[in-house]
């Protein structure tokens, strides 16, 4: 498949045939990362999206009957020093 570089408005770039974005799973507004390869080929990947998980979500994944880490309780009997005792 061959591309050609355009002007697009003040800006240059490609354009991708809708068949090939359907293909592989592509959609506009997706984010790509560009990578170049020692022998100067080029390599588009989409970037992996991270799920955003509300609190309802998180809190689900919690054992709140489990024991309070050790650290956490230590932390919790460490007698305030400085401006923390105002």
């Amino acid at each position: 498949m061959e591309l050609v570089i355009r002007k697009i408005g003040n800006s240059t770039g490609l354009t991708l045939p809708s068949a090939l974005l359907r293909d592989l799973g592509l959609s506009v507004g997706q984010v790509m990362s560009l990578d170049k390869t020692d022998d100067g080929a080029l390599v588009l990947r989409a970037k992996s999206t991270r799920k955003k998980y509300t609190a309802n979500e998180l809190n689900a994944l919690c054992d709140f009957n489990a024991p309070m880490p050790e650290d956490l309780v230590a932390w919790d009997s460490v007698k305030p020093v400085g401006n923390e005792t105002l």
